[in-house]
């Protein structure tokens, strides 16, 4: 990466990631608009790395939310089963009634629990997002915590340079050295 391109793209890459904050005001917002981007000026390395960076985060904070909400569920229909044994399955007046407070106390803990890792991971995520977006102004290249790499690399041995020749013409110039 040469520091023009840097320089060119520093705002474009701090864009893609507070571009992450529009999920609370649109769905799915964190996904669209990095990727939007991020495909704008994909072919620069600064914006690619960014840009992969951005998406790969969100994909992961996505899949540790729904993994604690599903763990979660269970858990509320583990307790509420469990507190209806002997009483039918529908609501009615007195089907949830507990009376001691330690037949409940294991849901709350464990509901209380599942809550702090979500408020946990909202902070990560906010401070992740606010850290990554200064280093992308400063020009500096930024890896997220707690990342799942989804979006890996498009060269496979990690090297960044650019190659203008398709995987096509790449197969037929060794095929021609061969010969």
């Amino acid at each position: 990466m040469t520091t023009e391109t840097i320089k060119d793209n520093k705002t474009l890459t701090t864009v893609i990631h507070l571009s992450v904050f529009t999920k609370y005001f649109i769905p799915l917002g964190n996904f669209i608009f990095p990727m939007l981007l991020w495909l704008a000026r994909r072919q620069d390395p600064f914006v690619d790395h960014h840009g992969r960076n951005a998406l790969n985060f969100q994909i992961s904070m996505f899949l540790y939310t729904v993994f604690i909400l599903a763990v979660g569920a269970a858990t509320f229909i583990y307790f509420g089963m469990s507190f209806t044994i002997g009483e039918p399955l529908f609501f009615e007046q007195d089907s949830f009634v507990i009376e001691k407070f330690s037949d409940a106390l294991p849901f709350f803990i464990i509901a209380g629990i599942l809550g702090i890792i979500l408020l946990g991971l909202f902070i990560l995520e906010l401070f992740a997002v606010i850290n990554a977006s200064i280093k992308a102004n400063e020009g500096k290249l930024y890896n997220y915590p707690l990342t799942i790499n989804f979006l890996g690399s498009e060269n496979p041995d990690g090297n960044n340079h650019q190659s203008n020749q398709s995987r096509n013409e790449q197969f037929n110039d060794t095929q021609k050295q061969t010969l």
